[in-house]
């Protein structure tokens, strides 16, 4: 494990932060395999956004769930910062997975019976972090992201662009390097969404950091610096 966190600091200032080649995956249904990906990849560069398109079921939440370590592929590489994550167990994952990557989901995915506060302190408190300092970090991101003022508040008593605004605060507890969101204003009215994109585009651009995202929003998809699709399960550039 320590190994894990030596190579990750290491080649941490390397320019590309992941990338990912020929990459597979195949599930088993009705004892038949289903091959949702079967090849391709792309680099993803330090401060870098990119925007995945294409129609729903072609395997873009497949890939992201890959890339994010939160699944294994069937085959191919996904390297970030330099290091071979899809040869890690489990735990190595976990452990890359918090050190480096954010996520933020189409539905905020807040605990509900924990404030807006308290959610954003949780992937803090589970790399460690003293509670005090915790509590500090997570109210000056949520001050960064406009709902301060629903620290104390549940996800119950807040709007839907706060509680993803929250979940933008949450994605960047730990100062990750890349940021992963599948299909971030989904759940939002057309006001909403385009309010929360703003946001999570200057927060990412601000703190320079690498943001794959899906979309089926062309008006959002045309403002990352480039496109990757996946057509007949390869992922390739637009």
């Amino acid at each position: 494990m320590a190994n894990i966190l030596n190579s990750l600091s290491r080649v941490g200032g390397q320019d590309i932060v992941m990338s990912v080649r020929d990459i597979k995956k195949t599930f088993m249904e009705g004892g038949q395999p289903l091959r949702i990906l079967t090849g391709g990849g792309f680099d993803l560069a330090a401060g870098e956004i990119v925007a995945m398109v294409g129609p729903s079921g072609s395997g873009k939440s497949t890939l992201l769930q890959c890339v994010g370590l939160l699944d294994k592929p069937t085959a191919g590489s996904i390297l970030i910062s330099g290091v071979p994550v899809h040869q890690m167990d489990e735990e190595e994952r976990t452990i890359v997975r918090r050190k480096k990557i954010g996520f933020v989901y189409q539905r905020h995915n807040l605990l509900s019976d924990f404030t807006a506060l308290e959610n954003v302190m949780m992937p803090m408190l589970a790399n460690g972090v003293d509670v005090d300092v915790a509590a500090a970090r997570a109210l000056k991101l949520l001050k960064d992201v406009n709902v301060e003022h629903r620290a104390n508040h549940l996800p119950g008593e807040m709007s839907g662009g706060e509680q993803q605004r929250t979940a933008v605060a949450r994605a960047l507890a730990n100062n990750p390097e890349i940021i992963l969101a599948d299909e971030p204003t989904g759940s939002l009215d057309p006001t909403h969404a385009s309010a929360v994109f703003d946001l999570l585009l200057n927060v990412v651009k601000n703190r320079k950091m690498a943001m794959l995202f899906v979309t089926h929003d062309m008006n959002l998809a045309s403002r990352a610096h480039r496109k990757i699709t996946i057509v007949n399960g390869v992922v390739n550039k637009l």
